[in-house]
């Protein structure tokens, strides 16, 4: 399978699953296409429900990413549920409006383009709003530059 091929198959699966989530922000600042090159860049869209090193679930979000998120839940689990956080950010649906709401609170011209793109998306989404401005891991980079060649966009 061509690399084209396998980011389209993935990113395809993320793009469907952000087109039918329900967005509790009013706005959403971030494309589907973009959260999936997001979710590539930060775990190659395993869709596999686990926690590891901090971090959970495709999008690798960590627990203050969630709860400045908004400590969205699923199920109407109560956000104080041990359990709420791993299930919200290991379901595609929550986790996508996770990073939309997050966007919203922290979204910014991180590298003073004078536009806000998904680069800068993807940075708030790795460093944090207040630390956007910095340096990308090179794996990171690569990888969203590579799957926002590929559908043409930023």
């Amino acid at each position: 399978m061509s690399n084209k091929s396998f980011y389209a198959f993935t990113v395809a699966s993320v793009v469907c699953l952000a087109l039918f989530a329900i967005t509790l922000a009013q706005e959403k600042p971030v494309t589907d296409i973009c959260l999936g090159c997001i979710c590539e860049a930060s775990s190659g869209c395993n869709q596999t429900n686990y926690c590891a090193g901090g971090v959970c679930g495709l999008f690798r979000i960590t627990w203050a990413y969630w709860a400045d998120g908004g400590k969205l839940t699923i199920n109407g689990e109560p956000a104080e549920s041990e359990t709420a956080y791993a299930n919200c950010v290991n379901d595609p649906y929550c986790a996508a409006n996770t990073i939309q709401n997050y966007m919203l609170k922290y979204g910014q011209d991180c590298n003073k383009d004078g536009a806000v793109n998904c680069f800068d998306y993807a940075a708030i989404h790795k460093l944090g709003g207040y630390g956007c401005g910095g340096d990308l891991p090179h794996k990171y980079a690569t990888d969203l530059e590579l799957c926002l060649k590929s559908y043409g966009a930023n």
